[in-house]
């Protein structure tokens, strides 16, 4: 077990490097797709990509071939190996290569040749949505995955572990004619049949017990047309003692703003209130009543603006009510909208049913007050009355589902053990999906006027307040239709493979057991994320479905909230030395245990959500969150040897590339610090880094780490220095915290990039030193001279090669706009890296990466010296906070890889290799 921390182990690849352009631009494509992917299942907060989790997990276990000197026992020879094992990361985090038998079969093989034969379970005591866990299965990895909250552990469950239970097996349900039994069944498909069938058993049975609450609309030519979603407003009465009119809370009058197809309610008065008709053109509606943000709002009767004390007080009283605006209903080929009618209005006055979510719900909105002063004081209180039947109905009818299921099974020839839980599998999924339409079925969701379609309540993390709210439709096939949501979910199913076991248990992470396991997790955020509080939303439900299938995971009313690993300061009175206090005592007992207890020689990967708007902390060195994560990882005895950014965001341009948009994640990689670690002072630290840090950086820069990304990268090697030590020692006396670490790595970082100008052609060290004081802006011809003197330059030099624009007492350096087009270093006999970084630069902008690796090709040795250079001006900007100067140069390093593989592919460069 990893206990004695001063044995020697092989280094892994994901300790050595990455192919992280790669890896980056496969995450960000994932948010793309969303027929099938494993996040469709069942929504969950801050999902790692399945492409990030897949690549470090197969980092984490295969060999760096530095490990391995008597296999590859030169600089080269790794280098080549490890291109080879690049190849292989390449293909696997392609979606398309999900379930490809080849592509995943090599990837195990590299497991099984870096394991001995033997590789190791893997361990996620955060397991979330499921992310590590199941592309753990992937790699043929035995799984374990582990949450606190029951959701997590639901999803976990319908990922990893019930799948492999059923898998290449038959559906049980009746044949229908369908012959089903003449089919081959391969992985989850059986199951997925099943889940699609008895769903839909449940949607027509519900539709026959309570379709008549929806109605059809009548259409203006007569014909009947089903009903896709109702768009009311809230209401209130007007304080206006004169007035007292019913106010409409409505804070858009827009339907659809399609061109030509613009459409919107038109509000007439009529006495002390508003009828709505529909109003067509491009000229749009009125002003909507709300005033500005929060809850002010103007009666349209009297132009009287309400307080928003006085409306959140009459919403919180119940004295507030909900008037019908519109009608959307499904057109041939379009959505047709109509106006309010008082059928219609009656249909959705129905009682509320009995057995209805009354748990409180003042917690949804992260621990604020805000759910109660609006008048959400229950859960049920977020929806409708007639969703609330909806719901309701849909949840009594998976226990029905359930009995039918068992029968089946058993008819199948399933023994009464494996027909029982076969029925509470299957039933699992018919849970998942009546939990997944709430997202879609209640008060808060709104309607899209620019897509023309209604939108589900959770767009980001956080329950916001809907004034104007679209109630869909449950039998119209769209959005909140059962067998809709039930469709993602059989999408998932089908398109999984199991190939090894996983298990899933309800815990905290603090109390688990990491024997003989490896630890890849994606720990809570610090105060990022209330997951407890927002995973009530779906629990109420989920219990009032599944409870007497799982009724010890169902058990409590909420969700567990008291040991939730968050640095929340409500549940602590407000006091946040008392949430940070908690949090930190946490995350050290977790990782201590899993120190301790892991497989030895393998590293713990450990992905961190980080936040660039959290990057400054008082002393401009680091977010709370983010050091109170490493000084943890510190406190528990481990080292940090590897840091890498992922991110799930990727643009195309540099436009894009350069807006400074840090990595959301950085993956960290950790071993249990030696026994024997000394102590050493603060000098001894920054000698350290001095000695270690230039070649890491190095490394990172040739593995084309975008200058963005480069601080917190350095980290790994930075924190590897400060974390194999005991104590470091301030003058002082005192221990030398996380904070102070981190500016002093940054420092570093900054020296070592500055060093590398005495590395350049003077001409290019002249143009860095000017740039530095002027940027691009025009300065005084005797300071630009005595700069020249000193570098060993003239500015008439300058001039004729191609640097800067001299006249009238002045001197600027030449924008890229003014470069000439069709530059070629090759028949220029001044060439500078200067000139080749801007031109570089210049083509990645105007022609995409074709026209910058063809350059690149014709400059020889100059492009690596650019590709410094790059990282050297970026780093300029940033201190200067030149974001829009920043972004080219940013965009240009972080492409280096697909433009060296690009040339690689073309043949050998055509400029003199030597520079100067």
């Amino acid at each position: 077990m990893m206990r004695d921390a001063d044995v020697h182990y092989k280094k892994k690849l994901i300790e050595v490097a990455l192919p992280l352009d790669d890896i980056n631009r496969e995450a960000a494509r994932e948010k793309s797709i969303r027929h099938g992917h494993p996040s469709t299942l069942h929504l969950w907060w801050a999902r790692r990509p399945l492409a990030a989790c897949r690549a470090v997990l197969f980092a984490q276990l295969v060999d760096d071939p530095s490990a391995h000197p008597d296999r590859f026992p030169t600089e080269d020879a790794q280098e080549a190996e490890r291109q080879r094992l690049f190849t292989i990361i390449k293909d696997l985090v392609k979606w398309e290569n999900s379930n490809d038998p080849a592509v995943l079969g090599r990837a195990r093989a590299e497991i099984m040749a870096s394991c001995d034969g033997h590789p190791p379970p893997i361990v996620d005591p955060f397991a979330g949505g499921g992310s590590i866990p199941l592309e753990a299965q992937r790699l043929g990895l035995e799984a374990h995955a582990s949450d606190l909250n029951p959701v997590a552990v639901l999803i976990n469950k319908a990922l990893i572990e019930i799948p492999p239970r059923w898998a290449d097996r038959p559906p049980v349900r009746p044949d229908d004619g369908t012959t089903l039994g003449n089919r081959t069944w391969s992985g989850a498909q059986g199951l997925a049949e099943d889940v699609r069938f008895y769903g839909q058993w449940m949607r027509d049975e519900a539709e026959h017990r309570i379709g008549h609450l929806y109605p059809k609309a009548t259409l203006p030519d007569g014909s009947q047309a089903t009903v896709i979603a109702w768009i009311w407003a809230r209401t209130v009465t007007c304080p206006n003692p004169a007035c007292g009119a019913t106010m409409p809370l409505a804070s858009s009058f827009w339907l659809g703003k399609k061109k030509g197809k613009e459409t919107w309610v038109n509000p007439v008065v009529e006495g002390k209130g508003v009828r709505f008709e529909i109003g067509h053109g491009p000229e749009g509606p009125p002003d909507p009543p709300k005033v500005g943000r929060g809850a002010r709002f103007r009666c349209l009767v009297c132009e009287h603006a309400a307080p928003e004390a006085y409306t959140h007080g009459e919403i919180d009283s119940g004295r507030s009510g909900t008037q019908l605006m519109a009608v959307v209903a499904e057109g041939h080929r379009q959505r047709v909208y109509l106006p309010a009618s008082t059928t219609m209005e009656e249909a959705a006055q129905v009682p509320r049913p009995p057995e209805v979510p009354t748990q409180p719900a003042r917690g949804t909105f992260g621990g604020n007050a805000q759910g109660q002063r609006y008048g959400f004081k229950t859960f049920a209180d977020y929806f409708t009355d007639r969703q609330l039947t909806a719901l309701c109905t849909f949840s009594d009818l998976v226990a029905e589902a359930r009995t039918r299921i068992e029968a089946d099974a058993a008819a199948a020839g399933l023994a009464p053990d494996q027909a029982s839980q076969y029925a509470d599998d299957v039933a699992t999924y018919l849970g998942m999906g009546v939990s997944r339409t709430t997202d879609s079925l209640n008060s808060l969701t709104s309607w899209s006027s620019g897509r023309d379609q209604s939108r589900n309540l959770f767009a980001r993390q956080a329950i916001p307040m809907v004034w104007d709210f679209a109630e869909v439709n449950p039998f119209a096939g769209a959005a909140g239709d059962l067998t809709v949501s039930l469709g993602s979910i059989v999408r998932v199913l089908a398109g999984l493979r199991p190939v090894a076991t996983g298990s899933v248990e309800q815990r905290s992470a603090t109390e688990r057991d990491f024997e003989g396991l490896v630890l890849a997790t994606d720990p809570p955020y610090y105060d990022n994320i209330g997951y407890a509080d927002l995973a009530d939303f779906f629990y109420v439900w989920l219990r009032r479905s599944l409870r007497d299938v799982y009724p010890d995971l169902l058990g409590t009313l909420l969700t567990p909230k008291a040991d939730e690993l968050i640095a929340t300061p409500y549940r602590f009175g407000g006091s946040k030395e008392k949430a940070k206090a908690f949090f930190e005592a946490g995350f050290v007992e977790t990782f201590t245990h899993a120190r301790e207890q892991q497989l030895e020689g393998y590293p713990m990967t450990i992905f961190y959500a980080f936040k660039q708007s959290e990057d400054d902390g008082d002393d401009g060195h680091a977010s709370t969150g983010w050091e109170t994560m490493l000084e943890g990882l510190s406190r528990a005895g481990l080292m940090v040897t590897g840091t890498w950014p992922m991110r799930t965001e990727r643009a195309v341009r540099s436009v894009g590339i350069g807006t400074n948009a840090l990595a959301s994640s950085i993956v960290l990689v950790c071993r249990p610090r030696a026994e024997t670690a000394g102590v050493t002072d603060r000098a001894g630290f920054l000698d350290a880094l001095r000695s270690e840090l230039p070649l890491e950086l190095r490394h990172l820069q040739q593995a084309a780490i975008a200058p963005v990304d480069l601080a917190q990268a350095s980290i790994g090697p930075g924190m590897a220095v400060y974390s194999r030590y005991a104590k470091i020692i301030e003058p002082s006396g005192e221990p030398m915290r996380v904070r102070t670490a981190l500016g002093l790595i940054n420092q570093i970082l900054a020296e070592v990039l500055d060093a590398t100008d005495g590395e350049l052609d003077p001409a290019t060290r002249w143009a860095v030193k000017w740039f530095e004081q002027r940027g691009f802006d025009t300065g005084p011809y005797g300071e630009a001279e005595v700069l020249a003197t000193a570098t060993g330059v003239a500015i008439d030099g300058l001039v004729k090669g191609g640097l800067v624009r001299s006249s009238a007492g002045k001197v600027r350096l030449l924008e890229r706009a003014e470069l000439p087009d069709g530059w070629d270093p090759v028949t220029d006999d001044r060439v500078s890296v200067w000139e080749a970084t801007q031109h570089l630069v210049k083509a990645l902008d105007e022609g995409a990466e074709p026209a910058a690796a063809a350059l690149l090709e014709r400059l020889g040795g100059y492009g690596d010296a650019a590709q410094l250079l790059a990282y050297r001006l970026y780093s300029i900007c940033e201190r200067k906070g030149w974001a829009k100067d920043a972004g080219p140069y940013n965009a240009l390093a972080a492409v280096w890889g697909s433009l060296r593989s690009a040339v690689a592919s073309t043949g050998d460069t055509s400029i003199d290799q030597a520079m100067f």
